[in-house]
């Protein structure tokens, strides 16, 4: 066994020899590539849902496209370490390690505040995402289902960035390979063992090919006048992305052993319910009368 890891090892690409680094040295301080991609992503984001709303039927003005882009980053922000803190810090205790380690002493040592340390939780960014949409909507008197159509639309951006810059610091990388491909690689901290470039998988299965689906979807259909379905088929798309790319993802070292014992990682247990949520809000959209076309759709819903 040792001696096919060897060789498979041996044949692999290694990260090291690519010559990557997690950021732009600028004098005394580095500007991380994980935090570019962030920008990226939510920048990106914020053009092309101002140029959505140009289009006939939008449900909401600028001025709303302003405050939920400040609310949904926040969102992600605080719903991905509070989500990476509740769901990936048990282990064995059960207990969420990053909220117990407190000294009100130094507060700043907390480790739950220590966003530089790394942890994010994809489904706690969801879940952020979506209570800043909530208030929004609620504060304007919006159609919480139609915004949640239209921030999905670009949800995708920022996950093929955050992905690739996961890919550049060496981090989250996948499974050892079962058998030789090409595009095995070596890790540091992964050990002397090829292993599947998993932050790839999900660049391009949760990021490049949710933007490829979402955005023809908005542009090319009437899907936007059938409230639900544009959100309905964003969370089934990247829900089953992210399950089927954790068959290839290492699993977090302090959940390794809960996903040995029930079968699936945490990442896929979670995804689950997105799933079966997603399917009922595409059969619930797809059974009521799409929206008028016009300026009239604009204030539907």
């Amino acid at each position: 066994m040792f001696d096919i890891l060897a060789v498979t090892a041996s044949d692999a690409i290694h990260w090291a020899d690519l010559g990557l680094r997690p950021g732009i040295p600028i004098g005394p301080l580095t500007l991380r590539f994980y935090s570019l991609a962030y920008l990226a992503g939510l920048l990106l984001a914020y053009w092309h849902v101002s140029k959505m709303i140009k289009a006939p039927g939008a449900p909401m003005a600028q001025r709303h496209v302003d405050d939920l882009f400040f609310y949904c980053t926040l969102g992600v922000i605080l719903g991905g370490r509070l989500g990476y803190a509740l769901f990936y810090t048990g282990g064995e205790t059960g207990k969420p390690s990053l909220f117990t380690h407190f000294t009100p002493e130094e507060f700043v040592s907390w480790d739950l505040l220590r966003l530089w340390d790394g942890g994010m939780s994809f489904h706690g960014g969801v879940i952020g995402v979506l209570v800043a949409i909530a208030w929004v909507s609620w504060r304007n008197k919006l159609s919480f289902i139609r915004i949640a159509d239209y921030i999905s639309v670009n949800v995708g951006f920022g996950m093929f960035f955050g992905r690739l810059a996961n890919f550049v610091n060496g981090e989250l990388w996948g499974r050892p390979v079962e058998s030789a491909v090409p595009w095995a690689m070596v890790f540091p901290g992964g050990g002397a063992v090829a292993r599947h470039p998993s932050q790839l998988y999900e660049a391009l299965l949760e990021g490049a090919l949710v933007v490829a689906i979402m955005l023809p979807l908005f542009w090319k259909t009437r899907a936007r006048f059938r409230p639900g379905i544009l959100v309905g088929t964003f969370t089934a798309l990247i829900a089953s992305a992210r399950f089927i790319v954790e068959f290839f993802r290492q699993p977090d070292e302090q959940l390794t052993d809960f996903a040995m014992r029930t079968g699936l990682s945490m990442g896929q247990w979670l995804s689950i319910p997105l799933i079966l949520a997603s399917i009922a809000v595409i059969v619930w959209a797809l059974r009521r009368p799409p929206l008028a076309s016009g300026a009239g759709a604009a204030a539907a819903g």
